[in-house]
């Protein structure tokens, strides 16, 4: 797998790359993802920030709850990002944004006691 991730919004104003291997790759299951995605769950992926550069436009940035940011293009609307104050060094973006994404498979969940009932569970 090479370690070149691109990565762009649905109307491909903004465009970003990842130049590492992943951190991880996960489900999320909480609230706050739910309203951002308009989807029952989401799937990120987490490189640090020094790995990934924007190479085209700007991720539009909106604090939906203290120390978290959401990323998303301000022309189309594509969910993008998801960052944390308490983790620093990490941006976690939508795996759907990426152009392999069939190779950011996630391994696990998170907030899985927010997974609306009639979801799947992630396979381990």
């Amino acid at each position: 797998m090479s370690e070149i991730f691109q990565a762009h919004c649905l109307c491909g104003d903004v465009r970003f790359e990842a130049t590492s291997a992943p951190r991880w790759v996960l489900w999320c299951f909480c609230e706050s993802c739910r309203r951002h995605s308009g989807a029952p769950a989401s799937a990120f992926v987490a490189f640090a920030n020094d790995a990934v550069r924007v190479t085209q436009g700007e991720i539009t940035r909106f604090t939906s709850s203290p120390g978290v940011e959401r990323g998303f293009c301000s022309r189309c609307g594509s969910t993008l990002t998801c960052s944390n104050a308490a983790l620093p060094d990490e941006t976690h973006y939508h795996v759907g944004a990426f152009d392999r994404a069939a190779e950011l498979a996630p391994t696990g969940a998170f907030f899985e006691n927010e997974r609306l009932p009639w979801t799947p569970a992630p396979s381990p």
